[in-house]
């Protein structure tokens, strides 16, 4: 997160309100747009196990069609 410069209230953020896609069963993609970045979508991959578990960040980040 901090070589992204995403800060904690920004991935709260990400993981409150963000456009969520499964991958499968437990795991997905959290991402959205934030307007003062330039590095198009910011992005959590997290599992779903007995609580939330973001495996890590993205930025950069494209949805694959």
């Amino acid at each position: 997160m901090a070589e992204r410069n995403i800060p904690e209230a920004l991935l709260l953020e990400l993981l409150d309100i963000g456009d969520t896609r499964y991958k499968d069963s437990e795991r997905l993609w959290i991402a959205m747009s934030v307007a003062d970045r330039h590095d198009n979508l910011i992005c959590a991959a997290v599992v779903l196990e007995d609580r939330l578990v973001v495996k890590t960040i993205m930025h950069h980040f494209c949805w694959e069609e």
